[in-house]
């Protein structure tokens, strides 16, 4: 080596001990935050990486999520105590269905999530619900461990912000509520491929995922953007068509199978009335207490329509006009959370839509932990309606309508307070935990470090400012409380 060239040195990663004000603050029990003798990415580890670190964080979170439901194991799914007990779970409703002959279409989900339901189904034998319930969590399982995989190779220098994927209380409560993991495992798979530039892996991921849930069509509708925003248009439209092909591969054979079922399956999700937790659900419940004008499903589909549009045409704008890009997770998150703020529909699992992409776009503990508690007091709030709603159990064991709509409020104004401090991080990028020293983009493929275009036309150099290559290890930044 040349006397002029200087030796590369490892990458050093961000230590939550020290970065995040949350976590350094509970480090005091321990000795403090870490030190730099033994700094990560600069001091090998030995046996424990952070890779492995996450697999046994992973797989302690995941027996405490088969706990909690064991009770329902062990006693069955039925009758109140499903919902008192917080252990309910779509999976043996959909055996039992399956087994009296209803076929996968009338379950009341994507098609791709019914087959999956149904091919599973023929791996254990009739009437066994206690191992297809069982199966169903080995797969989930495996979803959880391939999401936390494909978010801490999304992360760049901050792997261990993975660990809120590994260790999400929602996803503890209510990852073996359904099927939804699957979809955010496509969905974390489909962001990972477009990070490493591969356009096709990544169309057939968000479109598998688009075929699951129909939420990661929107992080295709976040690239979109940022191809409008930097003028780099082919990796989007690879993407695209290749995310459209999959989509139509997936749907195809069950439309041309059952034409009816499928049609009919479409329409319902059109014309159903608004679902439990959702804005709509609680202006009809508190609207009927008085004796007011209630909306049909139909004002609601419009309205619900009206609104996602509205804010989807405001986070457009913030994406196209805010004086520096945005990065891609920030608008993914922005898409999905209007989504949830405003559709016909809301399930507690949909909390797991969000989770990587918290994990990826707002990287701050204490706000994490506080949003998966609104989210948590709005589970248990559910259930307890629920029971009441179903089986009509115990009165002492209930919650009043009113209370429970309080608990739907929180969960929404939790989910617009995680909105708000992304977009504060988009108007001044000094906000944004991520973007330090040369950190530009990590989740962004082609747009990372790419040349910033104004939407007027003018070309506007981000203020990424000097990349600079430092030939020793940078001071650890301090996040902001």
């Amino acid at each position: 080596m040349g006397t002029g060239q200087s030796r590369r040195r490892p990458v050093r990663i961000s230590a939550p001990s020290r970065a995040d004000a949350l976590l350094r603050e509970f480090t005091e029990l321990i000795g403090g935050p870490l030190g730099r003798k033994t700094s990560p990415g600069t001091i090998d580890p030995g046996t424990f990486t952070v890779e492995r670190v996450l697999i046994l964080l992973t797989t302690t979170a995941a027996v405490l999520a088969a706990l909690i439901r064991n009770p329902c194991r062990v006693e069955g799914w039925l009758g109140p105590d499903r919902y008192y007990m917080a252990c309910h779970s779509q999976w043996p409703d959909a055996f039992e269905a399956l087994g009296d002959g209803a076929s996968f279409l009338q379950l009341g989900h994507s098609a791709l999530t019914g087959a999956f339901a149904g091919v599973t189904a023929h791996l254990v034998p009739a009437g066994t619900t206690l191992r297809y319930y069982d199966l169903h969590s080995v797969l989930a399982v495996a979803a959880w461990l391939v999401t936390v995989y494909a978010t801490v190779r999304m992360t760049n220098r901050r792997p261990w912000d993975a660990a809120m994927v590994a260790v999400a209380p929602m996803i503890v409560l209510t990852g073996f509520l359904g099927w939804d993991l699957w979809a955010v495992m496509f969905a974390a798979l489909g962001m990972l491929g477009f990070a490493r530039g591969s356009f096709v892996l990544a169309g057939i991921f968000l479109g598998l995922g688009t075929a699951a849930a129909g939420y990661p069509l929107l992080i295709f509708a976040a690239v979109s953007l940022l191809a409008r925003r930097t003028r780099l248009f082919r990796g989007a439209a690879l993407t695209g068509t290749v995310l459209a092909a999959t989509w139509l591969a997936a749907n195809l054979p069950f439309a041309l199978y059952d034409p009816r079922g499928w049609t009919t399956h479409v329409a319902e999700a059109l014309t159903a009335e608004a679902g439990p937790s959702s804005v709509w659900f609680a202006y009809n419940s508190m609207i009927a207490r008085v004796g007011g004008w209630e909306m049909s499903a139909a004002t609601t589909t419009v309205l619900a329509a009206v609104a996602f549009t509205l804010l989807g045409v405001g986070i457009a704008a913030l994406a196209l006009m805010a004086p520096r890009r945005p990065r891609l997770a920030q608008l993914a998150l922005l898409l999905v959370g209007a989504l949830i703020l405003t559709g016909k529909e809301y399930s507690p699992q949909y909390a797991l839509w969000l989770v990587p992409l918290v994990a990826l776009a707002y990287p701050k503990w204490r706000t994490f932990l506080t949003w998966q508690l609104f989210e948590a007091a709005h589970w248990w709030a559910l259930m307890m309606y629920l029971a009441q709603e179903a089986s009509g159990g115990d009165q002492q064991n209930n919650i009043d309508l009113p209370y429970y709509l309080l608990a739907v409020m929180g969960h929404m104004l939790a989910t617009a307070y995680i909105m708000y401090r992304v977009i504060e991080g988009i108007i001044d990028p000094r906000q944004d935990p991520v973007r330090r020293l040369d950190i530009d983009d990590p989740q962004g493929g082609p747009f990372d470090h790419a040349p910033d275009h104004r939407r007027s036309g003018r070309r506007h150099v981000a203020s990424i400012g000097t990349r600079v290559r430092l030939s020793r290890p940078a001071p650890e930044p301090k996040d902001h409380p």
